[in-house]
């Protein structure tokens, strides 16, 4: 998995993938990705990197914990 830190947008979607989830798909304004009944809100910084207070939220919100990030 990726460290913990400031990630690309592909960088997170390729570990969420590992992590069961599929997608991402189109919805409204932004990706999402889908795990059985979570889904989970792709952020799109534009060519820049996902900040650690982003990837926590992304992570709380897909039901992540830092630990299964950094090892899985």
């Amino acid at each position: 998995m990726p460290p913990w830190g400031p990630n690309l947008s592909a960088t997170l979607v390729r570990a969420l993938r590992q992590l069961g989830f599929q997608g991402p798909g189109r919805g409204g304004r932004h990706e999402y990705m889908r795990r059985e009944n979570v889904s989970v809100t792709i952020p799109n910084p534009h060519g820049g990197d996902i900040g650690v207070g982003l990837l926590a939220r992304v992570l709380r919100q897909a039901g992540v914990s830092r630990e299964e990030w950094e090892t899985a």
